[in-house]
């Protein structure tokens, strides 16, 4: 049996500038998804993100492949693409089974009720895509329980209103299979250099999921939704296996949050120490978690984690409360004096609000200044599909709310103006830029590559005050 796994690619010229620039991380969901098929069947996995021209590379795989089955993954902002690769699939080869999973798939289900898509897959795929292989085989319905719903099924809309499923046993969803991707195009810049050295900006970077959930309810954040409030946690001898299985030298945990537990991480890094398993880490950790455990953190430095994104937010006790994020202005700075003396670079992360003022644009710009060096990267509060938020505002929505949900175009209205909005939420990721840890610590690092950040960083910047046309375009 043939099985085609997609990833869309980006339609918005930001996401772009931002993956070939700075992150572009591998398929990992689908590499699960993979993981979870049973032998004896033809995987292909297909990133369109690589590719240079992606509905070519498409068109070349359905030829090439002809598959029976083809699945794609694909947040809200991917709805409306992976409908289209869909209806292309069925003009191509009108016998192919058409599979919708990810996130957009298990919180609005009811969005794939066409002829493009015929099973909808919500929650975790590896599993139940597993499954869907065994019953096609066999000549069963390919929807069942509340995991791989039909858009065909006359009760499908019903279904659809229900909230997510319940997800499997941790220990129940596949490991990745790895070798399906072209390995050597994923990479995440690395600033982070103890030795003020680095022979590269840009390393080979691989994903690794340790843990999936988050135990807390960002107002911003789906993720509590999707998983039902749960935080499920691999084993640490599990992580540690996949570990030293990995060949790349950096690795980016894509937990939505790594370090919750300290028992469980604190003896990842002992087994990674013991076994004498030498990497780098990046990884996300809330501020309250580094405040309370500087011990953990150091004991993960000589681990081998050389940065960790934060999302501290805000420095203002008001827009925290607003944001639900059950942290303060103090445990922030806390967080932050605590990266630094450990040696542990900081990425921060701060939320920008369509309502911002000049002064509140002033203020933040400040903000940035006062912590750096640290890399500083900015996103744009937006309620996010599925949630009460988003119910809650769904009146007052300027764009497609899906196409537009990439946390960097605002879909709601600003106070100051699109044009002038997005001029001065340029000038905070230009200022974050000059004032990075690469520049101000004067780190060496091949000239041809400086060249290369340079010439990225300014068609980012670029992008980012241009952004305002992109709702003119309405595409």
């Amino acid at each position: 049996m043939r099985i085609l796994l997609v990833k869309p690619h980006p339609q918005l010229l930001i996401a772009k500038r931002l993956q070939q620039g700075f992150l572009h991380l591998e398929p990992l969901e689908l590499e699960i998804v993979a993981g979870g098929v049973p032998e004896g069947n033809e995987i292909t996995i297909c990133d369109l993100g690589i590719e240079k021209e992606p509905l070519e590379a498409f068109h070349d795989q359905l030829h090439k492949i002809n598959p029976h089955i083809v699945g794609f993954t694909g947040y809200s902002s991917q709805s409306a693409m992976v409908k289209k690769l869909a209806r292309l699939v069925k003009e191509h080869i009108p016998s192919a089974i058409t599979v919708a999973g990810g996130v957009h798939a298990t919180i609005i289900p009811a969005d794939y009720a066409g002829g493009e898509i015929d099973i909808v897959v919500r929650g975790e795929g590896g599993t139940t895509f597993r499954e869907l292989v065994n019953r096609y085989k066999e000549g069963l319905p390919l929807h069942f329980g509340d995991v791989s719903l039909s858009p065909q099924d006359p009760d499908f809309l019903r279904k659809a209103e229900a909230p997510p499923p319940e997800f499997p046993p941790v220990e129940n969803i596949p490991r990745p299979i790895r070798d399906l991707v072209q390995r050597s195009k994923y990479f995440c810049v690395w600033t982070s250099a103890p030795e003020n050295r680095l022979d590269t900006i840009f390393p080979q970077t691989a994903s690794m999921r340790t843990s999936t959930g988050c135990a807390f309810n960002c107002s911003f954040c789906v993720v509590h939704h999707i998983m039902r409030g749960k935080y499920l946690q691999r084993t640490p001898e599990d992580v540690v296996d996949e570990i030293s299985r990995i060949k790349e030298d950096n690795i980016y945990f894509v937990d939505d949050e790594t370090f919750l537990n300290k028992k469980r991480m604190t003896a990842v890094a002992g087994l990674l120490l013991q076994r004498g398993i030498k990497k780098k880490y990046i990884s996300w950790a809330r501020s309250d978690t580094i405040a309370k455990n500087p011990e953990l953190f150091q004991l993960w430095k000589k681990a081998g984690l050389g940065l960790v994104y934060v999302g501290l937010e805000s420095m203002r006790g008001s827009q925290l409360d607003n944001y639900n994020k059950r942290t303060n202005v103090e445990t922030n700075r806390k967080a932050i004096s605590v990266l630094r003396e450990t040696g542990i670079t900081l990425h921060a992360s701060f939320i920008v609000d369509p309502d911002f003022s000049v002064d509140d644009f002033v203020a933040l710009e400040k903000e940035v200044l006062d912590l750096c060096p640290a890399e500083v990267t900015f996103t744009v509060f937006s309620p996010a599909p599925g949630t009460e938020l988003f119910q809650k505002h769904k009146d007052d929505f300027i764009c497609d709310p899906y196409l537009f949900y990439d946390c960097m175009h605002t879909i709601l209205p600003t106070r100051l103006g699109l044009k002038k909005f997005y001029a001065h939420f340029a000038r905070l990721s230009s200022v974050a830029l000059r004032a990075n840890p690469l520049r101000v610590n004067k780190v060496k690092v091949p000239k041809l590559e400086i060249a290369r950040v340079i010439y990225r960083g300014t068609k980012y910047i670029f992008a980012l005050r241009n952004m305002y046309k992109d709702y003119l375009l309405k595409t």
